[in-house]
């Protein structure tokens, strides 16, 4: 993106990064600790949606940026899903899922925002820029 030069600085990124502190808090302690394929499944998620945003703006092209938005958006609402059925078995409280997973939704509209945008600028990526264009040579016949 052109108002962008690291990941770092991408609204979802950081949102993802707070989320993801949040999760890893969560579930740190007991009743996870005796759910360890919950745990690493919420942990994986979240992980997720920051990696895919940072992957996706990496690869320097809006095409493959909207995909790695997309899984990371998807990701959003895997952690949603976990995140009921942590509520649903007591290892959270209502008050916890409805913020964790507000947090999430949020997260899933900057993504879509994003990705809405992306859609619509004609700007294709840094790596589609030219680098350095060669001067014409003003030596060269029209035939070279």
């Amino acid at each position: 993106m052109a108002g962008i030069g690291r990941f770092e600085e991408i609204e979802a990124w950081k949102a993802g990064r707070a989320l993801g502190r949040e999760i890893y808090l969560i579930t740190a302690g007991e009743p996870f600790s005796a759910d360890w394929g919950l745990r690493s499944q919420m942990r994986g998620a979240v992980v997720s949606i920051m990696s895919n945003t940072a992957e996706g703006f990496e690869r320097g092209g809006n095409n493959e940026f909207i995909q790695f938005l997309a899984l990371a958006k998807g990701s959003c609402g895997e952690l949603r899903s976990q995140l009921y059925v942590a509520l649903d078995n007591n290892y959270i409280t209502q008050k916890e899922f409805e913020r964790l997973s507000s947090m999430a939704i949020e997260i899933s509209r900057i993504l879509a925002g994003l990705m809405s945008y992306l859609r619509q600028s004609s700007f294709r990526g840094p790596k589609y820029k030219q680098k350095n264009p060669r001067p014409p040579n003003p030596s060269a016949s029209p035939t070279e």
